[in-house]
């Protein structure tokens, strides 16, 4: 009975991994650059964050919930400029998740400091948007990002399975602050059509008060998943990683 129920457990688990159903402005100014060498250590003011929150499939609440809970946390702290994107239509105040639509919010420009979250599906190939039915590679990412934020304090979260993928040479720059949901090699957890949550996007909302820096965030948040996946019996843990450039090491959330 036991080892009947051991393997129910690791099927319910595999079935809830966060991965894909199917697959299928100008430069930065001279103020922008000193902006990013004066910000690395300290703090941009919340007013002057730009933040874009992409929820790239539909076929869990969890994707949806993560992004419109991270928006309440932002205002929260007093950033204003927040655009949402999701795959389901209609879902206020979301624009749709298409390829063209993430671009255009990311190449847009403006303010002192990038925030980029993405909660989705994910391959090592990069992380699903169900509108297009495609998935958004690295090299894609990093080109938008480069247009869209330049030089300026640059944090991107990929809470998706296997996205360690975005750790590529290209994506790791000395103004950029990456955290992933798990290794490139690793799925990550709390997918279900009854998760309120995927497990890394409910640990980062629960340390983000708590958190001065990123960097505190990214450390506060990976042992929120560890403790866990170890208490749900995951077998194969996430292993969320990050990056934190020479630039903004001490770089601090935005607080009011």
């Amino acid at each position: 009975m036991f080892v009947r129920l051991a393997a129910l457990a690791l099927a319910i688990l595999s079935v809830i991994a966060c991965t894909p159903e199917a697959t299928s402005t100008p430069p930065p100014s001279g103020r922008s650059t000193a902006i990013a060498a004066a910000s690395g250590n300290s703090a941009v003011p919340a007013g002057r964050w730009r933040a874009v929150l992409i929820a790239g499939d539909n076929n869990s609440p969890a994707f949806d919930n993560g992004v419109q809970s991270l928006r309440e946390k932002l205002l929260a702290h007093g950033v204003k400029d927040i655009a949402v994107y999701s795959s389901e239509a209609g879902t206020a105040p979301a624009q749709l998740a298409s390829a063209a639509n993430v671009a255009t919010a990311l190449r847009t420009g403006g303010g002192d400091a990038c925030f980029v979250f993405v909660t989705s599906h994910g391959e090592q190939k990069g992380f699903f948007l169900r509108t297009d039915r495609r998935l958004f590679d690295p090299g894609s990412f990093d080109r938008v990002l480069n247009v869209g934020c330049g030089s300026v304090p640059t944090v991107v979260v990929v809470s998706a399975c296997h996205s360690g993928t975005f750790l590529t040479p290209d994506m790791r720059k000395p103004n950029r602050v990456i955290l992933t949901a798990a290794a490139m090699d690793r799925t990550s957890f709390g997918c279900g059509a009854g998760d309120q949550y995927t497990y890394y996007d409910q640990c980062l909302l629960q340390q983000f008060d708590g958190a001065a820096t990123w960097r505190d965030l990214a450390l506060a948040t990976r042992a929120c998943v560890e403790n866990l996946e170890r208490r749900m019996g995951v077998r194969q843990y996430s292993l969320p990683q990050m990056f934190v450039g020479a630039q903004v090491e001490g770089l601090r959330l935005p607080q009011r």
